[in-house]
């Protein structure tokens, strides 16, 4: 695919949050606020530590696994509801998600999302949209009063990052 030419913005993207069941539950994330961050993207996923003698020139190598982490602020509608339209719902496996399964195989008792962030790009001229998709998401949540009220989903990503 070529480079695209055109600067994308909030409101080229959306979120979609999956469980992990054979043909995952899904939930577009409604009424987001355009806060989405990403942080510890790395080709590897592995730190880089630098070993070095005296008057040489340092190694350079990978070590331990890193752990991608991220956010995305969304404007609070409820906390569950029968229209299944709750991220706090979803990412906490409460009613009416609370069947949901586990992205993780082992161990099973934590639940986690896989996150799929997707930014348009084939309404805007590219010869595609652009997909980053990070799985085996643990995710807590914030709760902010204001005007209006809002919910800050975090996460880290214990599985893959890839790109589409």
């Amino acid at each position: 695919m070529p480079a695209s030419a055109i600067v994308k913005h909030l409101y080229d993207g959306s979120i979609t949050l999956k469980d992990g069941t054979g043909t995952p539950v899904t939930l577009v994330a409604p009424f987001t606020t355009g806060e989405t961050s990403i942080s510890g993207l790395a080709a590897t996923q592995r730190e880089v530590q630098a070993y070095s003698a005296r008057a040489g020139t340092p190694q350079v190598r990978h070590t331990g696994r890193t752990y991608p982490s991220g956010s995305f602020t969304l404007q609070f509608t409820n906390w569950t509801g029968a229209s299944g339209s709750s991220v706090y719902a979803f990412v906490n496996k409460i009613a009416p998600y609370s069947a949901n399964l586990t992205t993780l195989t082992n161990p099973a008792e934590v639940y986690a999302i896989d996150i799929v962030l997707n930014v348009e790009g084939s309404d805007l001229g590219d010869s595609a949209d652009h997909t980053m998709t990070l799985t085996k998401c643990v995710c807590t949540a914030d709760f902010a009063e204001g005007e209006p009220n809002t919910v800050t989903i975090n996460f880290t990503c214990y599985g893959s990052v890839s790109y589409t």
